[in-house]
């Protein structure tokens, strides 16, 4: 218990009036106070305020039931790395030039981040993440994640990825995503991010333009399921080539 508190007050701040010990000049609002809320089975009493590039995620709920219906029990259950923003920190700076990195989301939003990102805890009585913003793999507005809605971050590129049968010189037919120790590299770029920001502030813009069809190194990319298809998060510095 006080070892999970350790980390997570690292990632955050309490915003209670005439309370200093974690809570930067000006940063406490009349909104961010809240009594009777709980951290880890700690009351407390204001707000969780994340530091720097943290953000606050309420993790969505474990499905017990499949889309036909079926009920899922114990280790079945689905767990999913989704979730939505409570609280965004206010950003790193760069570590020369002093520049603050403006985080690519706001409250509010709907996320997913990496299976082992983040670290959990319970919090107001509802299981909570704290991530960063590298961490966050696709955003989406409204209740339910969407292509449309679909957005990445940074310079991150949304890969529809390409599982389409390959025949063995046998003639055997193998679906790609089925191979021994294989997973799909290729795929046509549906989503592409705004760029990363250089040290002088300036957004770098990406090379790469929806409709393109990509080529990733193996294993690069980070998979996501959008209504049913299958999907890539690949960052600008993975993919090898384009056609």
């Amino acid at each position: 218990m006080t070892k999970l508190l350790s980390i997570a007050t690292a990632a955050i701040s309490l915003s209670v009036p005439g309370c200093h010990a974690f809570v930067a000049p000006g940063s406490v609002r009349a909104t961010d106070i809240r009594l009777g809320v709980k951290l880890e089975g700690w009351e407390i009493e204001g707000a969780l305020k994340p530091t720097n590039n943290f953000v606050l995620v309420k993790v969505v709920d474990i499905e017990d039931e499949t889309e036909g219906g079926i009920l899922l029990t114990g280790s079945a259950k689905i767990k999913k790395s989704e979730g939505t923003v409570i609280s965004v920190g206010p950003g790193k700076t760069h570590q020369e030039s002093g520049l603050l990195f403006p985080m690519p989301v706001v409250e509010g939003e709907g996320v997913v981040y990496g299976k082992y990102d983040g670290t959990e805890l319970d919090y107001d009585g509802s299981k909570h993440t704290l991530i960063r913003d590298d961490d966050v793999l696709v955003k989406y507005s409204g209740d339910k994640l969407t292509l449309e809605s679909a957005d990445v971050v940074s310079d991150n590129v949304l890969v529809k990825v390409d599982a389409s049968e390959e025949e063995t010189s046998s003639g055997l037919v193998i679906a790609a995503t089925a191979k021994k120790g294989s997973k799909p590299s290729t795929g046509e770029v549906v989503k592409v991010g705004p760029g990363r920001m250089a040290s002088n502030g300036e957004i770098m813009t990406v090379d790469i333009d929806v409709g393109d069809m990509v080529k990733f190194r193996d294993f690069a990319g980070n998979e996501v399921s959008i209504e049913g298809g299958e999907y890539a998060v690949v960052r600008m510095t993975d993919i090898l080539a384009k056609f």
